[in-house]
């Protein structure tokens, strides 16, 4: 059978390309990826009041697709405009809460902590992503040779953003707390930086810990994936629920390494209940603990029920 072809449509974000690429791989598609790119005065106008017109982006859609994928604010318009011109012909799926009607969309992927309701809204815990456990497996050894110790803690690191700050006294403190529960106890440490993480936080890494730990200074695919492999526990910091997603895949224990808030962040509270309901997470304190959960595959999940409907449109 000859593969649907995907179009997948972001702002070029690395959570958001993880979620719109994760959905077209578990999809089995053969996919483009097409960064969107507004027309100066629609950069700032909410997808809401913005006219369904492709003067309205730079991108000139020529390829065939079936199957549209978009995720962020600027990709909005696009998919409603392809719908409106191409129908059932292709099936749009927006990930993330649109801000828009629900109805412009075949389906609408959002997480549970979004509270997001709809009849075509397909709810999940966490956000999907592009990891899989096949990943997993072939880079298992990419760090391997450098493993000395019989327990491995996994650091991933974010970076500031709207709601975090990352000032240089709390990531001493994590830092501090994470050298006594896991590096004092015998455990070796791998860093794993995102591309949000500042410079100087990787430096200070460097820095702060020995050099028998392990530390990343740039961004390495391979790397991260053999770490969620080799890691016994995992410690995420509290910006990203994408990469505390990515880590329940793993089926380690995961510590959220908390910050304090510089505005309201209910979603991430939300989040947070969630996934210590769960039990895939707790917050880094004092002490280590072992715990089981299921490991988390919602990608999977979603993509499965998606599939099914794929015989409801017109492909051809």
């Amino acid at each position: 059978m000859t593969k649907l072809k995907g179009l997948l449509l972001t702002e070029g974000m690395h959570g958001m390309i993880s979620q719109v690429e994760g959905l077209a791989k578990a999809l089995n598609l053969e996919f483009i990826h097409e960064k969107i790119e507004l027309n100066n005065f629609w950069k700032m106008i909410p997808p809401k009041i913005t006219p369904v017109k492709d003067f309205v982006f730079k991108n000139n859609i020529s390829e065939k697709f079936n199957v549209v994928i978009s995720c962020g604010r600027k990709s909005v318009v696009p998919s409603i405009f392809l719908k409106k011109k191409f129908g059932s012909k292709i099936m749009n799926i927006h990930i993330q809460d649109p801000k828009v009607s629900l109805n412009n969309f075949d389906f609408v992927i959002a997480p549970e902590h979004d509270g997001l309701e709809g009849k075509n809204v397909l709810k999940t815990k966490g956000a999907i992503h592009y990891l899989s456990e096949k990943e997993l497996e072939e880079n298992v050894n990419y760090l391997k040779p450098r493993i000395k110790k019989e327990k491995v803690i996994a650091f991933i690191a974010g970076g500031p953003n709207k709601y975090y700050d990352f000032n240089d006294e709390i990531i001493e403190e994590i830092f501090v707390i994470t050298k006594k529960n896991f590096i004092n106890q015998g455990y070796q440490l791998i860093f794993i930086p995102s591309m949000r993480t500042p410079q100087r936080i990787i430096d200070k890494a460097r820095n702060f810990f020995d050099d028998d730990q392990i530390i990343i200074q740039n961004i390495d695919k391979k790397a991260y994936l053999s770490s969620l492999k080799l890691a016994n526990h995992i410690i995420v910091t509290c910006d990203s629920t994408s990469m505390i997603s990515e880590a329940a895949m793993s089926g380690r224990p995961i510590y959220v390494a908390q910050m304090p808030a510089i505005k309201k962040n209910i979603r991430f509270k939300k989040f947070f209940e969630l996934f210590k309901s769960l039990e895939i997470i707790k917050n880094l304190g004092d002490g280590v603990e072992e715990w089981n959960y299921k490991k988390l595959n919602e990608t999977d999940r979603i993509s499965g029920y998606i599939e099914k409907q794929f015989k409801d449109y017109d492909f051809s």
